[in-house]
């Protein structure tokens, strides 16, 4: 299993899907608003699991593994938060009631554990065939990080995405929600709800979001292992993130900038790779420290309306 014990895997797969039964089964058993204590006691939880799965890392496959695998953990959960304001603009965009997110999300988060094995596997196999797409990672991730460092306004419109578009054209759809279905009967034929254009958006970000991720967390392994691991315990804790923080994070004024540091510090790490190689324990401080630096800058200077506030 590209050079991973196949126990190691069997014990992953084991710990998301029981993670996953239980999220579902028990706590979202039926459809509800989430509250705010509720989503930071789930977003801890999810937390914990990924640390205990990277505690078992650590002692079962190594101290490298285990480094490894809390950098790209790390990488991985601080682009994620970039993405919870896309969400927020899709759920605005597509007026999706409260109550109805943590579906939409629930469903986007299994699309996503596929889409991100499709984009580990054909990143690992191109890295493995083709030495140049290195270069090609590298500077991806240098003009993303670029990008976000100075971003100007930044005006998205999920319902214009090219998927969303395709899908109405495909798919009759309906003006109104009907509930938490997707999909409903009119007339002897099947027509799409709302809440169905806000799913394929959430699929169509993460696609977008996967062109990012990935190469950031091969910048610091070609473990696959390690990197779809990384991705699927990020991705999973990302529902519960996401109602945690969805109106905290307009207050973390320079968030853009440490993820826009973090991605040009893993986009020059892959480039220079052989001429510079870094450690991963030295990789996981500089991650550990900009993150730091951004919490405590955004805290000591907040903006300006908040201080009227």
């Amino acid at each position: 299993m590209l050079g991973t014990p196949l126990h190691v895997w069997i014990v992953f797969a084991v710990t998301t899907a029981a993670a996953l039964v239980i999220d579902m089964g028990v706590f979202h058993r039926k459809n509800h608003t989430i509250a705010l204590r509720e989503a930071l006691l789930e977003s801890a939880a999810w937390i914990s699991v990924s640390l205990l799965f990277n505690l078992w890392l650590y002692y079962s496959q190594g101290t490298q593994v285990g480094v490894e695998f809390l950098t790209g953990y790390l990488v991985e959960k601080s682009l994620s938060v970039d993405n919870i304001f896309v969400f927020l603009l899709i759920f605005q965009s597509f007026q999706v009631p409260r109550e109805s997110q943590h579906k939409v999300l629930f469903l986007g988060v299994l699309g996503a554990l596929v889409m991100r094995a499709a984009f580990v596997l054909a990143g690992v196999e191109l890295l493995q065939s083709f030495h140049a797409v290195l270069y090609v990672f590298g500077a991806l991730l240098l003009l993303t990080g670029l990008k976000m460092l100075f971003p100007g306004k930044r005006v998205m419109r999920p319902e214009r995405n090219p998927l969303v578009l395709m899908a109405r054209r495909v798919i009759p759809v309906t003006e109104q929600f009907e509930g938490e279905r997707f999909f409903v009967k009119q007339a002897g034929k099947w027509i799409a709800t709302p809440l169905f254009l806000a799913l394929v958006a959430v699929e169509a970000m993460d696609i977008i979001f996967s062109v990012d991720s990935v190469p950031a967390v091969l910048a610091i392994t070609r473990n696959a292992f390690i990197v779809y691991s990384s991705n699927v315990f990020a991705i999973l804790g990302l529902r519960a993130l996401y109602f945690a923080l969805a109106d905290l994070l307009p207050r973390f004024r320079f968030l853009h900038q440490g993820l826009a540091g973090i991605l040009v510090f893993v986009g020059a790490k892959i480039t220079l790779s052989e001429w510079l190689p870094v450690s991963a324990t030295v990789s996981l401080g500089v991650i550990v420290g900009v993150l730091a630096l951004t919490v405590a800058a955004s805290l000591l200077f907040p903006a300006v309306s908040e201080k009227t506030k």
